[in-house]
């Protein structure tokens, strides 16, 4: 905890060995620090503090989807970086933010995630600034998340993965959303960074209802 005290924006840092109690007692002191992201995968324990700009895109991410689900007159629940995890898989990560959109009804309420009730986010975003995400897919397959978006902020590429046979494929549209496509995005994001959040959000808005 001293380590993780003092990880400096952007920084990961990385521990051996880990077991599962202590994973568990790390998440808990983590509590009054939410922007600290811990991911664990069988001994593995990785935790990592995001950068503004890392913050400012996971938000912009949720606006649009939001735009989305309020254009097409779709469900949606967002759930940020919940804690997702399986002891008996040993696995355990937050995503950056996360969407229910086809199972929306079965978690509103809820006020904690358990994967051996209820169903995974149908949508997992990771942001990758100065950390490359990678890591996350294999816990993610375990957990059955049929999509994952995945933002290169260096490259300004986003890719759209979907789960087959317990591995993520790139694709080119959303399951959830098919008219939103990977080649789409990084243009608003970028947009976002240089005219604002306001601006490219209108924007945004103005596509989704020339596309629906």
């Amino acid at each position: 905890m001293q380590a993780i005290e003092h990880l400096p924006a952007g920084a990961l840092l990385v521990f051996q060995s880990v077991g599962w109690e202590e994973y568990e007692q790390v998440l808990e002191d983590l509590v009054d620090r939410p922007g600290i992201r811990a991911t664990y995968d069988r001994g593995r324990l990785e935790i990592m503090s995001p950068l503004r700009e890392h913050e400012a895109l996971k938000e912009f991410v949720l606006s649009l989807v939001r735009i989305l689900a309020e254009e097409l007159d779709v469900d949606l629940e967002s759930c940020g970086s919940t804690t997702f995890k399986k002891k008996e898989e040993a696995k355990g990560t937050e995503p950056d933010t996360c969407f229910y959109v086809a199972n929306a009804g079965r978690i509103i309420g809820k006020r904690t995630a358990d994967l051996h009730v209820d169903p995974p986010p149908d949508i997992v975003v990771e942001i990758d600034v100065t950390n490359e995400s990678s890591t996350k897919l294999p816990i993610y397959a375990t957990f059955g998340v049929p999509e994952v978006w995945r933002y290169n902020a260096k490259r300004n590429r986003v890719q759209i993965c979907e789960l087959r046979d317990r591995s993520y494929v790139e694709i080119a549209a959303s399951l959830s959303f098919p008219i939103l496509t990977a080649d789409v995005l990084p243009g608003f994001m970028e947009q976002s960074q240089t005219q604002g959040q306001k601006r490219a959000l209108a924007a945004f808005r103005r596509w989704t209802r020339e596309h629906i």
